[in-house]
């Protein structure tokens, strides 16, 4: 499989959950949160892996209990590193040079998320893309006390892959239509959850 091929199925998750499934869509969820690959598509997979939980007779068979816990594992643990990667590196992750999968302005973003709403921000940021997998480096980088990191990465994980699930599971289940239209639906999601870390950013470079 080439690059372009693995492009067009981030970009197709019920593709991509039917190729991978359970153990792919956990790899994923710990990479994303992990090792600084922003571009993963988190929220759109948690939500079209519900949606396919919900059905018996779907291309694959996925378990919403299963998903949850593993899910939830993955993106804990890999807050955890990214939280590991800005204490160790500290400030010295400003001078990267952008590449394709990392962009400074990114981590400005969160930088600037961060200082507007301190720790509760690992919380949030969990349902933010691109935000979220920078703010536990960000936590990292100021010092932010171990053991105040892992309460706000257990909770935040918790709560963004078990949300997600769910209104995916909670969606195609109340309103079948639903599954007819899952584009839509994760095109609206990761809109509505770009908005805040646009206007935090937005709010930073002003006050520059």
């Amino acid at each position: 499989m080439g690059l372009s091929d693995l492009l067009d199925l981030l970009r197709n998750p019920t593709a991509l959950i039917t190729a991978v499934g359970t153990a792919g869509i956990t790899t994923i969820i710990f990479v994303e949160t992990g090792l600084l690959f922003p571009f993963l598509p988190g929220d759109s997979l948690l939500v079209t892996a519900g949606l396919l939980a919900s059905k018996v007779d779907g291309p694959i068979q996925l378990d919403l209990v299963t998903l949850g816990i593993l899910g939830t594992l993955a993106s804990i643990v890999g807050n955890q590193v990214s939280y590991l990667i800005g204490r160790r590196a500290g400030r010295a992750l400003f001078a990267r040079p952008d590449s394709r999968w990392f962009k400074r302005k990114h981590l400005e973003q969160a930088q600037a998320y961060y200082d507007q709403h301190g720790g509760k921000t690992i919380v949030i940021a969990r349902f933010m893309p691109i935000i979220r997998t920078f703010a536990p480096v960000i936590a990292g980088v100021a010092g932010m006390r171990p053991a105040v990191f892992l309460l706000y990465n257990i909770v935040g994980g918790a709560a963004w892959v078990w949300s997600m699930l769910l209104v995916g599971y909670l969606l195609a289940t109340q309103f079948p239509v639903v599954g007819e239209h899952i584009e839509g639906l994760i095109v609206a999601i990761v809109v509505l959850s770009l908005v805040p870390a646009g206007v935090a950013w937005l709010k930073a470079r002003k006050a520059k």
